[in-house]
């Protein structure tokens, strides 16, 4: 067999069918959150919510508790984005595509700090051995919790994030012996370059009329 195939199928060979049948079904359904995050549909989110708890289960059984914690924290976060996105006043969205002020900058640079403290705290309280994976889970946990917060409030410098996050969790969970999620987040990356384009033209366009 051909080594690169070698390397991410190997892991499935002594996996749980019904976990490797679960990795895949949340593995199209985060795809296509991703591509309606791009079009601004609602739909980002009931899709989203298949995907992060499907993932939420399978990270608890190979014991990611990072990854859990991040997905568990989409779950409740794609509840309040679908309800923000969702509202509106005189027949027009409350809540438009922006960038972040200030304030919000430094609120994301904190809540991206303080969600890597609390992940490096469950690990340690978990008693689980930290290694360099696992700090590097730490880190796209921060990112991740930062980009899933301005995606619920249309914030376009959630893209941003999402693209370094994404370029990251290829190669850990690659590493991992996730291939299919390697896969996804790959295919993440390109869906949030493209998003990144979308929501800036979007934003030039309004601010043009």
């Amino acid at each position: 067999m051909n080594p690169i195939f070698d390397f991410f199928l190997s892991p499935y060979y002594e996996r749980e069918p019904y976990l490797i049948v679960l990795e895949a079904i949340a593995f199209v359904f985060g795809i296509a959150s991703v591509v309606y995050a791009k079009r601004r549909n609602l739909l980002v989110y009931p899709t989203g919510l298949v995907a992060t708890v499907i993932t939420v289960y399978i990270f608890l059984q190979d014991e990611l508790l990072g990854d859990m914690m991040m997905n568990f924290y989409y779950s409740a976060m794609s509840i309040y984005g679908w309800w923000n996105w969702a509202r509106r006043k005189d027949d027009a969205l409350v809540v438009q595509v922006s960038r972040t002020n200030s304030r919000e900058k430094w609120i994301g640079v904190g809540l991206c700090l303080l969600t890597m403290g609390i992940t490096y705290g469950v690990y340690n309280l978990a008693g689980t051995a930290i290694d360099t994976s696992n700090y590097v889970d730490i880190f796209t946990s921060g990112l991740f919790f930062t980009a899933m917060w301005y995606m619920a409030t249309k914030k376009i410098e959630n893209w941003t994030l999402w693209i370094i996050a994404d370029v990251i969790s290829v190669p850990l969970y690659a590493y991992r012996g996730w291939g299919m999620l390697a896969l996804q987040y790959l295919i993440f990356t390109f869906l949030a370059i493209q998003g990144y384009n979308a929501w800036k033209n979007y934003l030039d366009k309004s601010k043009a009329s």
